[in-house]
């Protein structure tokens, strides 16, 4: 079986850091993911998607994501629940990020590296850790790379692999 998603989308706001009593970090955030169609009216539409991020990763998230931030998630589709002040059985859908690329570089100019790639390794009982290496570069002087809309994209037969 299997359960993985990918998301490319910005974050509606800033993320949110928490610690749980025991001390471990949980970061949650949401992605505003378009739809690849328009509505009647000519608009596009989006899905907002509850992200969750742990440990390394979460600080890393914190303290460089901010809102309107074009970012890359990787991980698992997650269903809890729990009873909420009222008895009633509440219902959460989100994604446990493992992978979290920055797909822009920093618009506030304070940190320009842009591309960055974290990700959460897997705990074998000591908890995990995320690495920052800054590998992804997706984005070339903070463009969209999805800008051009599905429009021909200019390349020669030179420079395909196959």
């Amino acid at each position: 079986m299997l359960n993985r998603v990918i998301l490319i989308g910005r974050l509606t706001k800033d993320p949110e850091l928490r610690y749980t009593p025991s001390g471990v970090a949980v970061t949650q955030f949401t992605l505003a993911v378009d739809r690849p169609f328009t509505s009647q009216g000519g608009e596009r539409e989006a899905d907002f998607i509850p992200v969750v991020t742990w440990r390394q990763l979460a600080e890393t998230c914190a303290n460089y994501l901010r809102k309107g931030r074009l970012t890359a998630v990787e991980g698992r589709i997650q269903v809890r629940n729990y009873e909420n002040n009222e008895g009633k059985r509440v219902y959460v859908t989100e994604v446990v990020a493992d992978n979290v690329r920055f797909l822009e570089s920093n618009r506030e100019g304070g940190n320009s590296s842009g591309g960055g790639a974290m990700r959460e390794e897997p705990s074998y009982g000591g908890g995990g850790r995320g690495n920052g290496n800054g590998n992804g570069n997706y984005t070339r002087n903070n463009q969209d790379p999805f800008s051009d809309d599905g429009k021909p994209i200019d390349i020669s037969d030179d420079d395909l692999p196959f």
